[in-house]
């Protein structure tokens, strides 16, 4: 049996991945002792908590047929692998980025992980897009994708802004 996905899914998906982000930006912001990396770190988690919304939001819009169900699933089985699919990406075989921090990263130790992080949010959306039928939204993953880039590039400016 093939497994597909419907837009609806990988949004939910999405916004799940977006408040893991925030959990780390929040954390490492209380950890740090330097207030200056403490309002960037906060800067950083208001922004992924605006990408959460932003992506509740185009969930919303979605059509009926983007919605539909694709995999006859009565266990309810494809939304437990997603969740935790969103729990997990990135970090299969290490510890999850919040549990790495001790409080003594750098503010370029802590952009470097969300980097990472980031880049790997982007590979992911990339892989699942093809199990996204095109009349499940599958070019609605695409706009996901492009929010995710654009985080490549603030947390990549940020980055190079400390060097």
């Amino acid at each position: 049996m093939s497994i597909t996905f419907n837009a609806d899914e990988i949004f939910e998906m999405a916004e799940a991945i977006e408040r893991n982000a925030v959990k780390f930006y929040r954390e490492a912001s209380e950890k740090t002792s330097d207030a200056d990396a403490r309002k960037m770190l906060q800067e950083l988690a208001a922004m992924e908590d605006g990408h959460a919304k932003t992506f509740a939001q185009m969930r919303k819009e979605l059509s009926d047929a983007e919605r539909e169900q694709t995999t006859f699933d009565p266990d309810n089985e494809v939304a437990q692998y997603l969740q935790t699919l969103a729990y997990f990406h990135g970090t299969e075989g290490k510890v999850s980025p919040t549990e790495k921090l001790r409080g003594q990263e750098s503010m370029s130790e802590i952009l470097k992980i969300a980097l990472q992080a980031e880049k790997n949010s982007i590979a992911f959306y990339v892989g699942i897009k093809d199990l996204v039928p095109g009349k499940a939204g599958k070019d609605k993953i695409q706009s996901i994708i492009i929010e995710e880039m654009a985080h490549v590039s603030t947390i990549g400016g940020k980055l190079q802004a400390i060097k």
